[in-house]
């Protein structure tokens, strides 16, 4: 029973207010300290962008066979690509390349989720090839959008996977139960035709974007100091249709037109291979 309660306050306790502000002093090493919401950047957002595009680029290209429905309805995404070419006995090892080894090839690290380096800390995320100079995006924060005044009480019970960000959007990155329902629900509402607007292989064990596996890096610790801390990122209305299967966010309503919000976690340092991703739950806005 204590066992239980203990891994209960350990998921709950950065969300209960009072705990937070007698932690703060504690955290000083490692606290992210933002003059200013609007200057929440480590890196400029065109970077951010281009870092997503080039990844995404990647994916769609490596899994052109896939997108029959997308180039047939749009046949000029086919000669942006390449058209897919008849597969070859001599090539099936490259033609079996996965999402990691696409990931890889295009930004030069890939990912792998396993048990933590830290004790009693679940799963963690490692950078399982490569490696990722200091102000690179390494991951995004998947999961429903939900803006200040849209109802999700019933999916914050028990969920320690709600990232709020500064200006109040949340983002509720638990890959099971009721959030993960609602996901489902509101990426199937927003396809467009062949078109789809958001990935939801980020819910499955091998998602199609690998970045997509920030709710899973753990929070740094008097022995692991963070290397990522958190960016949101708007996604631009120029952001091109065929690549948005990707994106590992929806708005939960759709009552308000604005752009979809995002959340990558950028490097804080240069990162080897085999070294575990640590983030700080703590940003203090002045």
């Amino acid at each position: 029973m204590l066992r239980g309660l203990r891994r209960r306050w350990a998921a709950y306790r950065y969300r209960f207010v009072p705990w937070l502000a007698l932690n703060l002093r504690r955290q000083r090493r490692s606290l992210r300290y933002v003059p200013e919401s609007s200057q929440d950047k480590i890196i400029p957002d065109e970077d951010v962008l281009e870092t997503l595009l080039r990844a995404f680029a990647a994916l769609f290209a490596s899994d052109l066979g896939r997108q029959a429905p997308v180039l047939a309805a749009r046949p000029e995404i086919g000669r942006k690509y390449g058209e897919p070419a008849p597969p070859e006995p001599r090539r099936c090892e490259e033609a079996a390349r996965g999402p990691q080894e696409v990931l890889f090839q295009a930004l030069g690290f890939g990912l792998d989720r396993r048990q933590s380096s830290l004790p009693a800390a679940g799963t963690g995320v490692f950078l399982s090839m490569g490696g990722a100079r200091r102000g690179a995006v390494v991951a995004m924060y998947p999961g429903t959008v939900y803006r200040k005044h849209e109802p999700i009480f019933f999916q914050s019970l028990g969920n320690p996977f709600i990232f709020r960000c500064i200006d109040g959007v949340l983002i509720d990155g638990n890959d099971k139960g009721l959030s993960r329902a609602v996901y489902r629900s509101c990426s199937r509402r927003d396809q467009l035709g062949p078109f789809q607007m958001s990935d939801v292989s980020w819910l499955t064990a091998a998602p199609q974007n690998p970045l997509a596996v920030g709710q899973y890096v753990n929070n740094c610790s008097h022995e692991k100091a963070a290397n990522v801390c958190y960016q949101e990122f708007d996604v631009p209305s120029c952001f091109p249709v065929e690549l948005k299967q990707y994106l590992p966010n929806i708005v939960y309503s759709h009552d308000i037109q604005s752009p979809l919000r995002c959340v990558v976690l950028v490097t804080l340092r240069d990162i080897k291979q085999g070294e575990e991703l640590f983030s700080n739950y703590y940003t203090v806005i002045n």
